[in-house]
């Protein structure tokens, strides 16, 4: 029915691990069966694929495929800080590739606590489901697209969306990829957070757009509240860990896999599940060669 699509470089591969330990916590095993693995990559040397693929099988699901694709050749990096370019790939998954109805993509940087598949029962053909982006969650009034909102005025305070989930019926994957492509190639100024702002440039001109609940991508805050309190003035809910958060997502340069990381409560729970992949990798005795 459904296929969970990743984009994992050679600097992601410990996150892409757990993101799929996760992927396969979050499901019963009749559903883990039933569902496909897909990941793209530009990098990742044949070890470190085949410990994917033998993590997939490990973990019960169905089906495991992995693809070395390049991005978009329009492709712009306006913020580069800890990105790389294989934030593009997203868009480079394919119905070929896929071979199932559903797409739900995953970004690596994610700790899945709960079933995350619900929002495709209420997505019409078409669409690609999103959640707002929490720390830019409306045209012209954050950083993202700058100078959209002078140029497109009925835009102003629309929604703003993340890119790191998206649900999506397979078949619309190509349209999408054609649109960020527009967006890369016409409107170039208006491009801040990378291949994010294409998507929704691409996102605003059409409409097709299903808003999915933030507890299906919500942002983990803690590390940020260590830093300042600017979190306080632009998210829009309690910033309190949330027992609800279907997937909590990791974003920013602090990342909860190095050292460095504040250890909030939602890094701690993260650094237990890294742990645990780390008993599978040891069964199957890959000790070192992930890290």
């Amino acid at each position: 029915m459904y296929a969970f699509g990743l984009c994992i470089d050679r600097h992601y591969l410990t996150p892409g691990l757990a993101a799929i330990t996760s992927l396969a916590d979050s499901l019963t095993p009749a559903a883990r069966r039933s569902a496909a693995l897909r990941v793209l990559t530009m990098d990742l040397p044949t070890a470190h694929a085949l410990l994917l693929a033998h993590l997939a099988k490990r973990c019960g699901f169905g089906s495991f495929d992995l693809a070395y694709r390049p991005p978009l050749s329009m492709s712009l990096m306006a913020d580069d800080a800890y990105i790389t370019i294989t934030t593009y790939l997203r868009f480079e998954f394919t119905p070929d590739f896929v071979r199932r109805p559903y797409l739900i993509y995953v970004d690596a940087d994610t700790h899945v606590r709960d079933d995350i598949t619900s929002p495709l029962s209420v997505l019409r053909p078409g669409q690609i489901g999103a959640a707002a982006d929490e720390f830019n969650p409306a045209v012209g009034e954050s950083p993202a697209l700058p100078g959209a909102a002078d140029r497109w005025p009925d835009w102003r305070g629309r929604p703003y969306y993340n890119a790191g989930m998206l649900w999506t019926h397979t078949a619309d994957i190509p349209a999408m990829r054609h649109g960020v492509a527009r967006a890369l190639s016409q409107h170039r100024a208006h491009i801040l957070h990378n291949d994010q702002d294409a998507l929704n440039l691409w996102l605003l001109r059409t409409g097709l757009v299903h808003p999915v609940p933030s507890r299906f991508n919500q942002f983990e805050t803690g590390r940020f509240l260590e830093r300042g309190e600017w979190v306080r003035r632009v998210v829009r809910r309690p910033l309190r860990p949330d027992p609800s958060a279907a997937l909590v997502h990791f974003v920013g340069p602090e990342k909860p896999w190095t050292p460095t990381c504040p250890p909030t409560e939602d890094v701690r729970d993260y650094r237990a599940h890294l742990r645990t992949t780390s008993r599978h990798m040891r069964r199957l005795g890959a000790v070192g060669a992930w890290r």
